[in-house]
């Protein structure tokens, strides 16, 4: 036998699961550190999505226990609809089987790999089992199991599978639910404290996921714990339903498109095109195969290497209407600030939730949220806290562009400190940013930063500049409000005694000071106030304006409230309009020198804390102080982007070809930045 043959008769054949055993790191399970917060996380990142799917509020429930030597035992239990019997072998003991990976909708696991990898792991570091006790609701009894890798055939192997009765299952769950999924497992890990550890994990899962509750106990070596939390749903409203959607042209490769062709059960291309991709019209697909020079009679399994680079030319030659956005679930605004309030002591929050974009035929969506004040550190950086689809990134956030996107923004215009205009900014602040897609890509397998990608950074950079300039707008009327009232009170408590005094001494009455205050302050005032009608439940807004100037002053009053689908603004006696989604305004023609006029309503359909303060805006001349001039054309670009939001929905897409309308709206929106903020490159994209 020569060498190429001895060579070539050494080549084996190995299982996925033999290389994830060999290759952990990949997994996420490179440190005794990592480990438990990456098998904490997939445990978790399960059981938040099966009671999503099931549409049950989650209850989940962690416990660590340190045992002898680097071993940690783990206990994960939740209330979720639980796993039949005869598919938890092939949940916990097998790698690549999940029903995700082909399904294009936003979703916090795919691959197929998360705890199969736990139980793998456990195997590998201590030789224990993974011990699972399930229960569905239809059944009397409960399933423990346990549960073994053979890696080298990619199964689970089972044993001292038993039925336990309904009272077995309270005992040991410490649940009332009739259903859940309770998983004990031991493995070499570390338990540790701080930015990087599971309490943390579990505390940013709370923030984006308002609807659970989770709790965490960690017990030491003599029984003693060591680290618990504990973060209770603030809303019983559960993430919308997301719906599966078929892959874009815009999203294809030559690969995925040939393989496509290959499998297909269509029997000529028109009808490939128009059944196996999104928003592809029989009009659509007749251009696409006229660009393309191809027959539509012709069979797809058919098509040359010539004729499929001849589609993905004309996929991106011909308009095609953006897929739909119903595949994403985002966190939404209100949530968001739900989230953060939980989990972190703040004096003002702010939140945006971007309109739903496409890259490279994907639909994503980005969510910021900035908190400042309360009892956040102030002498250090601000603290980043960064998702991907409702899942926390712990890891490498310096090569992460979520990061990056938060380092690229001057910081130093809104407020905080930041050396260079550079770097994360310091301050008593946390940003959160979250990226909603239905095709995160991330930098490795371990799924820890965001890759580089030019539209989610833009998209990034827009949320980004408009929480900043909230936080600049919140900093200045706080500001201009404890500046003008030290001035008022001193001005208050000085000329009445001098006024007394001088008055007594003369043996005349005491003046009218109105006018003197007023001509020394030569200020129009605001003062605003949320409070919560716990009887009504409602939350009650009031405006105040105070005319401390020697005539008369005209207004128009513009407030921002947090308009959404159930919720309405009630007890409004002024009337007033509506300019756009969330801002209402009311003319006040005229307030007198020295007088003041008030503005009152109340919204319904909020719960406690939902509603803390109200940001005012106005129009007229002189300025308000604790106020905000509207900036105009801010507010048409809202307008604009609220009167075209059906349309731009309907037909933005990636290709060269938009009607002029669509472009000028979608120019106009970058227009929303202000001067200070349009860092545009000579090829009009940012930076």
């Amino acid at each position: 036998m020569d060498k190429a043959q001895r060579i070539a008769s050494k080549q084996k054949q190995i299982s996925i699961s033999e290389f994830f055993e060999k290759n952990k790191h990949f997994l996420g399970f490179d440190t005794h550190q990592r480990a438990i917060i990456t098998a904490v996380k997939e445990a978790v990142d399960n059981s938040l999505d099966a009671c999503e799917e099931g549409r049950i509020l989650p209850e989940i429930r962690v416990e660590i226990k340190r045992l002898e030597g680097d071993r940690l035992e783990l206990v994960t239990q939740d209330n979720g609809p639980g796993i039949p019997r005869d598919s938890i072998a092939n949940v916990f003991g097998k790698f690549l089987l999940g029903s995700r990976f082909h399904a294009i909708r936003q979703t916090r696991g795919q691959q197929g790999i998360g705890i199969t990898g736990v139980v793998m792991y456990a195997q590998l570091t201590t030789g224990s089992t993974t011990t699972v006790l399930s229960k569905i609701e239809t059944e009397s009894t409960a399933v423990k199991v346990d549960l073994a890798l053979d890696t080298k055939n990619n199964r689970a192997l089972r044993s001292n599978e038993d039925r336990i009765p309904l009272e077995e299952w309270f005992e040991e769950s410490g649940m009332e639910s009739l259903h859940g999924l309770r998983i004990k497992t031991v493995m070499a890990a570390k338990y540790q404290r701080g930015r990087q550890s599971v309490h943390q994990y579990l505390r940013m899962t709370s923030i984006v996921n308002p609807h659970a509750t989770i709790r965490l106990k960690v017990i030491g070596k003599d029984g003693e714990i060591i680290d618990e939390g504990e973060w209770i749903r603030t809303t019983k409203i559960l993430p919308r339903p997301v719906v599966e959607i078929r892959p874009h042209p815009h999203g294809m490769q030559f690969g995925t498109l040939q393989r496509m062709l290959k499998n297909t059960k269509e029997r000529n291309v028109k009808s490939f095109l128009r059944k196996e991709f999104e928003k592809v019209s029989p009009l659509v697909s007749k251009k696409i195969l006229e660009y393309a020079e191809i027959d539509e009679k012709r069979r797809p399994s058919g098509l040359s290497v010539e004729g499929i680079q001849n589609l993905l030319s004309a996929f991106m030659a011909v308009k095609i209407q953006a897929p739909p956005t119903d595949c994403l679930s985002p966190i939404e605004d209100l949530l968001i600030k739900k989230g953060l309030e939980k989990a972190i002591d703040s004096r003002y929050a702010s939140t945006v939730t971007r309109t739903p974009t496409v890259s490279q035929g994907n639909p994503f969506q980005v969510e910021v949220g900035l908190v400042f004040g309360g009892d956040l550190p102030s002498d250090g950086s601000v603290e980043v806290l960064r998702f991907a689809n409702r899942v926390p990134l712990m890891y490498q956030q310096g090569g992460c562009l979520l990061t990056k996107g938060i380092e690229s923004i001057d910081w130093r215009r809104y407020g905080l400190e930041q050396t260079g205009g550079k770097g994360v900014p310091k301050g008593p602040a946390a940003i959160l940013v979250h990226l909603a897609s239905t095709n995160v890509q991330f930098t490795s397998e371990a799924k820890e930063a965001v890759s580089e990608n030019e539209e989610v950074l833009d998209e990034l950079r827009r949320a980004l500049f408009e929480v900043g300039r909230g936080l600049q707008g919140h900093r200045k009327r706080i500001g201009q409000r404890e500046k003008s009232r030290e001035k008022f009170d001193l001005i208050n408590k000085i000329l009445p005694e001098i006024a007394s005094k001088s008055s007594s001494m003369l043996g005349r009455p005491e003046p009218d000071l109105s006018p003197i205050i007023t001509k020394i302050m030569n200020a129009v005032f605001c003062e605003e106030g949320v409070i919560w009608d716990s009887k009504e439940k409602l939350a009650r807004c009031s405006i105040k304006i105070y005319n401390y100037t020697a005539r008369a002053r005209a207004y128009t009053i513009i407030v921002k409230w947090p308009e959404r689908d159930g919720v309405a603004l009630v007890e409004n006696e002024r009337g007033g309009r509506k300019e756009t989604r969330g801002l209402w305004a009311w003319r006040l023609d005229a307030i007198n020198p020295g007088g003041m006029t008030e503005i009152s309503f109340a919204v319904n359909g909020l719960s406690h804390g939902d509603w803390k303060e109200a940001e005012v805006f106005y129009r007229g001349n002189g300025e308000i102080i604790g106020s905000e001039r509207i900036d105009e054309s801010l507010l048409e670009e809202i307008r604009k982007q609220e009167g075209l939001k059906g349309v731009v929905e309907e037909f933005v897409d990636e290709s060269p070809i938009q009607s002029p309308m669509i472009e000028e709206a979608l120019e106009g929106d970058s227009s929303v930045e202000t001067a200070g903020e349009k860092e545009w490159r000579s090829d009009g994209k940012l930076f």
